[in-house]
């Protein structure tokens, strides 16, 4: 069967499961591994498209929920769809809404119709579908559309509800007391085993009922998405299950709902061999490097994450040893550059200018504390670059298993390096 989105493999990796593509879209094509800068609500905060071009993203991701709440996925086909709505005539990707409405709604009800949550805008009831999810998409236009899911929650910290009790006191030592933890434990623990299945199972169906609404599958990719927590056994069922469906692409979604970074690398590791090899696979919401490289050595080709911006506002700028927080005192009189070497506006300065120069890390630090908007622009623009450099360098390394250059480079990734290693 002849999709509308199709992965190209250029080179594999010899030592581990990393591959090098190439992506075909309605709107052109992109590199993988790729990471996807987040446009929530049809735009990048505060980046212009031609800079998001111009820093090297090649496909971005726009988020259904906030769309479909304003201005409403009518309204943006009624404008000519997505691309001509943002001005951005390459590679879209949109998200299902799903996890927006589990996870942001002040109140919800998932049951095997859909999610009914509360506007966060107005407090209207709305309820999502499989079949809602999908015709929204539709009316959207990105090239590849999710499936809805059900993301189950991060499994519980086993001592986080305990009460905390004085190592001195005779409550320490009683054995009743303890029962009653353990018993609180295996209970917790068993009630999310079966929000796992229930997730895993939920999904399955839904998909099932996102293939069959979907009506524009000749210019749009539906990509399931493989749910299952950090159970190992669940993920398997899932992505079983999942690939049994004929899809363009698939996804690894639920493990950047607060799990570590050991528990990604592992269940990524797992999860990733198990999607077809000639298809695309999408890590959802992951983005600190240390993950994106374990995550593309287990054969991963694309990513998202709100990091590079989110972070860009608030005064926290991503650099190749990791990163710095710019409201420091110690960098008020720090003349340089957030990361010597990098190409971006922030660091080599303006190419327009008379005599370009970099902005230096105490001129940011002040734009911060006084409150004004081009700092974080400047540092959101600089970490957009850092991940779309990290990700040019991942590709180049990939072809020649040239690790060790990546890693001298790069050494903020190296724990993702040495958790697929080990």
């Amino acid at each position: 069967m002849s999709h509308a989105v199709s992965l190209s493999i250029l080179a594999r990796s010899q030592r581990f499961n990393a591959r090098l593509g190439r992506v075909r879209t309605p709107h052109g094509e992109f590199d993988t591994p790729a990471f996807m800068p987040v446009g929530t609500r049809a735009s990048v905060k505060g980046v212009l498209p031609s800079q998001l071009a111009n820093l090297g993203a090649q496909v971005c991701l726009a988020n259904t929920y906030h769309l479909l709440l304003r201005p409403g996925s009518e309204l943006v086909q009624k404008m000519g769809g997505l691309h001509a709505f943002m001005n951005w005539n390459r590679p879209i990707l949109t998200d299902s809404g799903g996890y927006q409405a589990y996870s942001m709604a002040d109140i919800n009800k998932v049951t095997d119709d859909g999610v009914s949550f509360r506007s966060i805008l107005d407090g209207a009831m709305i309820h999502l579908s499989p079949e809602r999810a999908i015709t929204v998409q539709n009316e959207l236009g990105a090239d590849i559309i999710m499936a809805f899911d059900d993301c189950p929650p991060s499994a519980p910290d086993a001592d986080a509800d305990a009460p905390a009790i004085d190592p001195g006191s005779a409550l320490a030592n009683d054995p009743r007391l303890s029962r009653v933890l353990s018993r609180d434990k295996v209970k917790g623990q068993a009630d999310h085993a079966k929000r796992l299945r229930e997730a895993c199972e939920r999904s399955i169906r839904w998909l099932h009922r996102c293939k069959a609404a979907h009506a524009r599958s000749h210019d749009q990719a539906l990509f399931g998405i493989v749910q299952g927590g950090t159970d190992l056994q669940q993920r398997t069922w899932s992505a079983e299950h999942t690939c049994a469906i004929d899809l363009p692409g698939y996804a690894i979604g639920g493990v950047a709902v607060g799990e570590t970074s050991d528990d990604i690398a592992r269940v990524v590791r797992h999860t990733a061999p198990l999607l077809p090899d000639a298809k695309p696979r999408y890590l959802m919401g992951v983005g600190y490097e240390r993950d994106l490289l374990a995550s593309v050595l287990s054969g991963v080709d694309m990513f998202d994450c709100v990091l590079p911006t989110r972070n860009g506002r608030n005064a926290n700028a991503f650099t190749s040893t990791g990163q710095i927080r710019l409201r420091n005192a110690k960098y008020a009189l720090d003349q340089s550059p957030i990361e010597p070497g990098c190409d971006c506006i922030a660091c080599a300065g303006d190419p327009a200018g008379p005599e370009p120069r970099p902005f230096t890390r105490g001129y940011l630090r002040h734009l911060f504390l006084t409150g004004e908007m081009l700092g974080p622009m400047l540092v959101t623009l600089h970490n957009l670059r850092h991940f779309q450099r990290f990700m040019r360098d991942v590709r180049g390394s990939i072809a020649g298993d040239d690790w060790d250059s990546l890693l001298t480079r790069w050494p903020v990734a190296r724990p993702g390096y040495d958790a697929v290693r080990g």
